[in-house]
């Protein structure tokens, strides 16, 4: 017979149960504000949301939600819609919502009494925290050593941010006439609203971070100007160039870059957009060059008559087939509602032009094969397999690149065979000891979360470079008994709540007009009901244990056996034995109960069932936090 593999749970184990924030990069406590939520606390759900998180709104709205991916509700029917939950409670609550009522540092002071209260009730703890932001001089910290950023996108922000709480003095230096890179440039207004934006970056400010925009590094200042002003610099410029194939016709009239399509129309310049659009590419960016194209060209739900003469159809052609295509879900139905036309498994060989100079065309070449048996990138094309079609415009969105020539001149900085600076993952430092990476500039392309991530990590690593302070991370796990612990009626039946949007019509005409219209109050409540609280377990005490088998016979999705503890075998992690580790000399004379934590869907059916008290609900908190190693552990939430 099989044995049955287990692993004795441990604190860290019981971190991992809480899945959502473990896949988040900033490890939010997801869980904690989803249930916050359904509880009708909404204002404490914000700050849980926004603790570790300065981009937190913006995240409501574009983040690709790894959370979501990791969620153990997709085992039962379907993740719960995090991000959309996300975007309720910081709409209501957030920077853009409360700068009215109060200014950005009081939003600030309140997350980090917020973040205080979550690892300590002890007065003497509070009061560091009064010290704290006494000493950091909040919002004047003009003493405080000069940190220079160059770039503004999420890293950017993330990195400022931090170190401003940090005590050091960030300067962001931004090429865009607007702050917040990418995310002002990049992605479409009507997927991330502009003001919105304007509210992160206003709290940003606030701290003491300068923006100064409109300053492009190697071209209006010097990257020598800027480190011989500054103690250390972040390079957080992102990939904001559009990759190319090297075809026949490439370049020329008529076709241009995704990126700098995007940048063009954020910034409300003309774009050599005519007749028939084709876009090379299958990912997000593709999505929102081909949308924000349609969006242009005024083209009509119907696709069978045009609001504006001389302009046609907007076609998306990518290598990958509808179910390798890279780009999320909801965007390609969106897309395909909007009249974007999908042509799949071609790759570009050439693009024609006609006697005038202009895009008349683009031949493509069957795809066979995307990616190789191992799962690496590596296309196969049938090169007798061409299809044509016809174009004047062509737009390249296959990846992007950076634009790093302002590091020509820095000897001391080491570029590597790809032309990226050399730097170590551990420190985010490169090969000079002063200048320091983040964002994808550092990793390659990754999700915006990631890019918060990395700039939250450069922060730490600028702080201890400057101050010559190593700081120390202390996560805490705590196990609290619930008493009266139960949950909504027939919380493990509600569906997912489709998240409403504007018609394809009402929306395809404008390049304001926001597509998800986002949840009402009742329906947050009800999708945060939809929560499986992985927080919360069933803790089991040996010691009263009858082994009667109520607990198993009473649960409803049967994770819960009871077996000879010689049937069992341990993860193998360890080199000690499972009858070593729990202490059992003769396994066969000895009973236990497991679990499947994938299953549980924490009813509490096995607590209320047993007859011993032996099974309690208990909730699991995973606490994150960081200080000055020898001195005051002031503790501020950063994921």
């Amino acid at each position: 017979m099989d044995r049955i593999k287990v692993e004795i749970p441990t604190a860290e184990y019981w971190r991992r149960q809480i899945k959502c924030q473990e896949a988040c990069p900033v490890h939010t406590d997801a869980r904690g504000y989803v249930r916050a939520i359904a509880e009708g606390r909404f204002d404490e759900a914000y700050l849980i949301a926004r603790g570790p998180n300065p981009l937190a709104s913006i995240c409501g709205r574009v983040c690709a939600a790894p959370c979501e991916a990791a969620c153990r509700r997709k085992d039962i029917d379907e993740a719960v819609s995090i991000r959309a939950l996300k975007r309720f409670v910081t709409d209501r609550f957030g920077d853009r919502a409360s700068r009215d009522e109060r200014s950005p540092l009081d939003l600030v002071r309140r997350l980090i009494r917020h973040a205080a209260g979550r690892w300590s009730s002890r007065g003497e703890e509070l009061a560091g925290f009064e010290r704290f932001l006494s000493r950091q001089g909040l919002p004047d910290n003009a003493a405080s050593e000069p940190v220079a950023i160059i770039g503004s996108g999420p890293a950017g922000l993330a990195a400022a941010h931090d170190l401003a709480l940090l005590g050091l003095r960030p300067t962001i230096f931004e090429m865009e006439p607007v702050p917040a890179g990418m995310l002002a440039v990049g992605i479409p207004e009507y997927r991330l609203p502009r003001d919105l934006i304007a509210a992160e970056v206003e709290l940003i400010r606030a701290l003491g971070v300068e923006f100064v925009c409109n300053t492009q590094v190697g071209r209006d200042i010097s990257l020598e100007k800027i480190r011989s002003d500054y103690r250390a610099t972040i390079i957080a410029v992102g990939l904001k160039r559009s990759r190319t194939l090297e075809i026949p016709g490439s370049d020329g009239e008529g076709v241009l870059g995704g990126i700098e399509f995007l940048r063009d129309t954020a910034l409300d310049r003309e774009t050599d957009l005519k007749g028939n659009i084709v876009v090379i590419g299958g990912g997000n960016v593709a999505y929102d060059v081909a949308r924000t194209v349609v969006r242009q060209t005024g083209l009509d739900i119907s696709r069978t008559a045009l609001r504006k003469a001389g302009v046609g159809q907007v076609h998306l052609c990518s290598l990958e087939s509808l179910e390798e295509l890279p780009a999320d879900d909801l965007e390609i139905i969106e897309g395909d509602e909007e009249g974007v036309i999908r042509h799949h498994r071609l790759g570009p060989k050439e693009i024609l032009h006609g006697e005038d100079g202009r895009v008349r065309g683009v031949v493509f070449q069957r795809c066979t094969r995307v990616f190789d048996e191992a799962g690496r990138f590596a296309p196969e094309f049938d090169a007798d397999d061409l299809t044509t079609i016809d174009a004047d415009t062509v737009i390249w969105s296959i990846g992007q690149r950076p634009d790093l020539s302002f590091l020509e001149s820095a000897g001391d900085v080491e570029m590597t065979e790809r032309g990226l600076p050399r730097y170590d993952s551990a420190t985010m430092r490169t090969t000079a000891n002063d200048v320091f990476m983040a964002g994808d500039i550092a990793y390659g392309p990754k999700l915006l979360i990631d890019a918060v991530a990395s700039g939250k990590q450069v922060a730490r690593e600028v702080f201890q470079y400057v101050r010559g302070q190593k700081l120390v991370e202390d996560v805490q796990v705590v196990h609290l008994e619930i008493n009266g612990y139960g949950r909504e009626a027939d919380y493990e039946k509600l569906q997912r709540a489709t998240v409403p949007t504007l018609s394809a019509d009402a929306r395809s005409g404008s390049l304001h007009s926001i597509v998800e219209l986002g949840y009402d109050q009742p329906q947050a409540i009800c999708e945060g009901c939809r929560c499986l609280d992985c927080g919360v377990n069933t803790i089991f005490d040996s010691e009263k244990c009858i082994l009667c088998g109520g607990c198993a016979d009473v649960c409803p999705e049967l994770c819960l056996q009871l077996v000879s503890f010689d049937a069992l075998d341990g993860d193998g992690d360890g080199e000690q034995s499972l009858s070593e580790q729990v202490g059992v000399e003769e396994p066969a004379l000895f009973s236990a109960i497991i679990k499947d934590e994938t299953r549980c869907i924490r009813c509490a059916l096995c607590a209320e069932r047993c007859p011993t008290g032996a099974i309690t609900m208990e909730r699991i908190s995973v606490t994150s936090s960081w200080g000055v190693e020898g001195l005051d552990r002031v503790k501020v939430e950063t994921g």
